[in-house]
C-alpha cells in the first residue's frame, strides 16, 4: 500500500515537472518568434502616390494644414492604456474604432484643409479590431473633394502576448498625407531607433517627405513623422531629430518650401509640461524639452497659438479628467520662406484619440531675386 502511495506522488512530481517545461519551452519558442520575425522596414522606400490633385502650389496664397495623431482609433475619454500604466490594451469594439476615425476625419474636414498630415493610422491591427484606418480616412475625404494620398507604414510588430488576457496582438501602423495640392512623388526615411531589446518595445520608426510642385519652379515638401516613445532617451531623440534636421536643411538650401508637422514625442514648446500641470517638473521619457538649439538656421517652430496654449496630449494612464498629465507634443515647424499666418492645438476634449489636432495656416513667400 505504501509502495503504491509512493509511485503515485512520483507520478504526479513528474506531471509538474513536465508542464513547467512545457510552459518554458512555449516561452523560448515565443521569444524566438519575436526576435526571430522582427524587421526593419527599408529605408529611402519610394511611396506610391494615389489621387487626381492636380493643383500646384501658389505663393502668396493661404494653405491650411492640419497634423493628427489619432491613437490608432482606440482612445475615446475613457480609454487607458497599458502601456501608460492603464488598462486596457485593444479598442473597446471595432464599432468603437470607426466612430473614433470618422470623428477624426470630420474634425479636420471641419477646417477646410489642404493638407492633412495623420499619425498612428492602423491598417490591420489586432489592437484596433483589423479597421483598415487609411481607407476609412479616404472615404470621408473623397466625400469632400479631391485629395491625393499617400501611405507610410511606420512599423509592424509580432503578435504581442501581453496582457495574458487580451493580448495587445499585432501591430501594424503608419504615417497618412493627404493633399487637394497634386503630390508628384513621395519617399519613407527610416529613422535611427534602439539596437538593444528596447527596439521591441517602440518597434519601427521614420518619416514620409511629399513633394507638391510650385509655381516658380520649387517645391512645397511636406514631412510627416512621428518619432520615438516608448524605451527612448534624450540621445536617441537627438538622434532621430538630428537626421530629420539634416533633410529639411538640404531641402532649404536647395530654395524648397518646407512644412513638417507630426507628433515629435518631445515637449514641443520646451515649458508646456509645468504650463498644463500645476509647475510640475515630472517628465517621461516621450515629452523631454524639445533640442531647440540643434534646429538648424532658417527654420522655426509654429507656436505663436492664436487663442493661447492647449495641450495636444493626454497620459493615459487614467480616463480623461482635470488630473490628466497633459502636455504638447504635436505641432509645426516651418523654413522661413514660410509665412506662419496662423496656428492652434484644437481643444476636443480628447473626444476621438489621446491627441488633439493642430492646425496651421499658412502662405509661401515669393523667392528672392
Amino acid at each position: 500500500m505504501q509502495k503504491a502511495i509512493k509511485n503515485k506522488r512520483f507520478r504526479w512530481w513528474k506531471i509538474l515537472v513536465f508542464l513547467l517545461l512545457l510552459l518554458l519551452l512555449a516561452v523560448v519558442l515565443y521569444v524566438a518568434y519575436v526576435l526571430v520575425t522582427y524587421d526593419r522596414i527599408a529605408d529611402n522606400q519610394e511611396l506610391p502616390v494615389s489621387g487626381t490633385a492636380s493643383g500646384m502650389a501658389q505663393t502668396g496664397q493661404e494653405y491650411t494644414a492640419v497634423s493628427y495623431n489619432i491613437g490608432f482609433g482606440a482612445y475615446t475619454p475613457d480609454f487607458t492604456f497599458f502601456m501608460d500604466g492603464g488598462t486596457e490594451s485593444r479598442a473597446a469594439s471595432k464599432e468603437s474604432v470607426i466612430d473614433c476615425v470618422h470623428g477624426a476625419a470630420d474634425t479636420a474636414l471641419a477646417f477646410a484643409p489642404d493638407i492633412v498630415l495623420y499619425q498612428e493610422v492602423d491598417t490591420g491591427s489586432t489592437r484596433s479590431w483589423q479597421v483598415q484606418q487609411a481607407d476609412l480616412l479616404d472615404d470621408c475625404f473623397a466625400s469632400q473633394g479631391v485629395y491625393d494620398h499617400v501611405f507610410a507604414e511606420n512599423y509592424h510588430s509580432a503578435y504581442l502576448m501581453y496582457p495574458i488576457t487580451k493580448p495587445h496582438g499585432a501591430s501594424r501602423s503608419g504615417l497618412l498625407t493627404l493633399s487637394n495640392l497634386n503630390i508628384s512623388s513621395a519617399l519613407r526615411r527610416s529613422l535611427p531607433i534602439a539596437t538593444d531589446l528596447k527596439k521591441l518595445l517602440d518597434l519601427d520608426r521614420c518619416y514620409s517627405i511629399s513633394r507638391i510642385p510650385v509655381e516658380n519652379g520649387k517645391e512645397l515638401v511636406l514631412y510627416n513623422l512621428h518619432l520615438s516613445a516608448y524605451g527612448t532617451d534624450a540621445a536617441q531623440g537627438n538622434a532621430q531629430l538630428k537626421m530629420l534636421f539634416e533633410d529639411l536643411a538640404k531641402e532649404y538650401e536647395a530654395g524648397n518650401y518646407i512644412v513638417c508637422g507630426g507628433d515629435f514625442n518631445h515637449d514641443f514648446t520646451g515649458d508646456s509640461v509645468p504650463y498644463f500641470n500645476n509647475g510640475s517638473e515630472e517628465r517621461f521619457t516621450w515629452c523631454q524639452p524639445f533640442p531647440d538649439d540643434i534646429l538648424p538656421d532658417g527654420f522655426v517652430k509654429c507656436t505663436d497659438y492664436e487663442d493661447g496654449m492647449v495641450p495636444s496630449t493626454r497620459n493615459t494612464d487614467i480616463p480623461y479628467s482635470e488630473d490628466s498629465f497633459t502636455v504638447t507634443l504635436d505641432g509645426f515647424i516651418v523654413s522661413d520662406n514660410v509665412r506662419c499666418n496662423y496656428v492652434q492645438t484644437v481643444d476636443t476634449g480628447f473626444q476621438y484619440s489621446d491627441h488633439n489636432p493642430v492646425v496651421l495656416r499658412f502662405e509661401l513667400l515669393p523667392a528672392a531675386e
